[in-house]
């Protein structure tokens, strides 16, 4: 790339770890307490991205002004919680990834809007993330994505100005934010893509279908090859 590459910030949720098996059982869990047919997985999986939002509005039709919300949300919550990681996995090739960032001299870390509570218990069950240079959840500032913030602060945990580094993820959001935050991105087409939404359209620098191609476009080799 023609840049000094200082660091890479990855979301978490459909760009480094797939969740979608454990945040559906929890909706699962709350559909079957409340006599509601759950969505289908395919389904459910397409949106995860979006959060307990769309979550509970696949589950239940239901809004954030709805009055049922705020209980529902903290029940869907509480129970993933309580399994986090029982079918949760990074995406294949991304410990390569990871591995080949650092063998290169270049930092990595995690900017998602998943609550710290909940990001904290994943990564520890999962035992990941020791080498991360940051790690900055949805709730570690006021503003989150797709306000620019949360990139901003992780660049000054790098020591890396925006224009050397790039940010990853999945959504729309993760787009505008690593745009406006100045850095240059990319779209993760393997991760959790609603069906009315084509990452092409979204104005990354570049769309991956693969961890691996992450490398190839920023010209870093893989781990154990010169």
């Amino acid at each position: 790339m023609m840049f000094k590459l200082s660091a890479v910030f990855f979301d978490l949720d459909g760009t480094l770890a797939d969740t979608a098996a454990d945040l559906y059982a929890a909706l699962c869990q709350l559909c079957s307490e409340e006599q509601q047919t759950p969505p289908p997985f395919a389904d459910f999986r397409r949106i995860v991205s979006q959060g307990s939002p769309a979550m509970l509005e696949m589950g239940f039709q239901i809004g954030p002004k709805d009055t049922i919300y705020e209980e529902l949300r903290d029940r869907l919550l509480t129970y993933y919680h309580q399994d986090i990681a029982s079918h949760t996995s990074l995406f294949p090739e991304t410990d390569e990834v990871l591995t080949a960032l650092a063998a290169a001299g270049i930092q990595w870390g995690i900017v998602t809007n998943k609550p710290g509570w909940l990001t904290d218990a994943l990564m520890k069950e999962m035992g990941f993330g020791a080498d991360a240079v940051c790690v900055i959840s949805g709730d570690t500032l006021v503003r989150r994505k797709p306000d620019p913030d949360q990139l901003l602060m992780a660049c000054e945990a790098a020591q890396c100005t925006p224009r050397d580094a790039v940010y990853v993820g999945d959504a729309r959001s993760d787009v505008v934010a690593g745009k406006a935050a100045g850095m240059r991105t990319a779209a993760a087409s393997f991760g959790y893509i609603p069906p009315h939404e084509d990452p092409n359209s979204w104005g990354a620098d570049r769309v991956i279908a693969s961890p691996l191609e992450l490398l190839d476009w920023l010209g870093v080799s893989p781990a154990g090859q010169p």
